[in-house]
């Protein structure tokens, strides 16, 4: 009985060696590459300065008070929210009604699913660069306006109109994602439940709106926080097609800490907006997770 035992506790031992030996690597590039870094932006929003030779100082809280005291900082909180709330609702219900859709039997799915998945293969910089085309004051979008008589717009170079374009490009890029994670969705609904709800006389949209919607809550929360996210850490958009302008309607957070960092290198400035903006993150995490885990 001992030595079975014994035998046990050695055979644990060797398995908890070799898991520690094959995790070590990943650990050390996950500490040297993620939490190293967090731990010092963390740090470094509590202080002011260059790395220059006159070094950084300590200022405590400053930062982040200069955050909630500066104008700027305010009106690109409130740009960040729109641009976040409106990506948003079209990401969910477009790819959404695309993954219904496409789930049925129609002739040429597979090529249907293929095209709308692509633009979430194409890279941010080469679709800000194609929609700042489509939208330059020759382009064809004005173009084809002028067809019917309308005279052109100046979409990037208008305070109303550069946001919009900004969040169209968006949702185009986010589309093929949502709608494949929305079709996965769609199949580990068991196909049984329409079958009794179409012999009990629900007609299609009485289905999709006590089946489909209910079986998809998990689903349309894990879109909602990733899209969320993608959104809030939106950069490459802005820096393309419209470099925070006009009169600054289009800076969103993560560009208004690049520009604080790498143009003013007010880096503990910036390190406090990108410590809030981490922490939002987690926060949406956080529900995501806690969601998932009580489904």
């Amino acid at each position: 009985m001992k030595t079975s035992r014994f035998s046990q506790m050695q055979l644990l031992d060797n398995d908890t060696f070799a898991a520690w030996t094959f995790l070590t690597p990943a650990l050390i590039l996950l500490g040297v590459f993620v939490i190293w870094p967090i731990a010092y932006v963390f740090y470094l929003s509590f202080t002011a300065g260059s790395f220059t030779s006159t070094g950084i100082y300590w200022i405590g809280l400053k930062n982040y008070w200069r955050l909630l005291l500066t104008p700027d900082f305010g009106q690109v909180v409130g740009n960040t929210l729109y641009f976040t709330a409106a990506t948003l609702i079209p990401s969910i219900v477009i790819p959404l009604g695309l993954a219904v859709l496409l789930n049925r039997s129609l002739a040429l799915r597979g090529i249907l699913r293929s095209a709308y998945f692509l633009p979430s293969i194409i890279s941010l910089v080469a679709a800000g660069l194609g929609f700042r085309w489509l939208f330059q004051n020759t382009g064809p979008v004005n173009a084809l306006l002028n067809l019917f008589g309308i005279a052109p717009i100046a979409w990037l170079g208008d305070t109303f109109w550069a946001m919009p374009v900004v969040i169209i490009m968006t949702v185009w890029k986010q589309l093929g994602f949502n709608m494949v994670v929305f079709l996965a969705g769609l199949q580990a609904i068991p196909s049984s439940r329409y079958e009794a709800a179409e012999l009990d006389g629900a007609n299609a949209w009485q289905q999709f709106w006590h089946i489909t919607l209910p079986g998809l809550r998990p689903t349309v929360i894990f879109v909602a926080v990733t899209t969320a996210i993608f959104t809030l850490r939106s950069f490459e958009q802005v820096f393309v097609m419209t470099g925070g302008g006009p009169l600054n309607s289009t800076n969103l957070l993560v560009y208004y800490i690049y520009q604080e960092a790498f143009a003013q290198f007010d880096f503990g400035y910036a390190a406090a907006a990108a410590t809030l903006l981490l922490a939002v993150t987690l926060v949406l995490v956080y529900l995501q997770l806690r969601t998932t885990r009580e489904e």
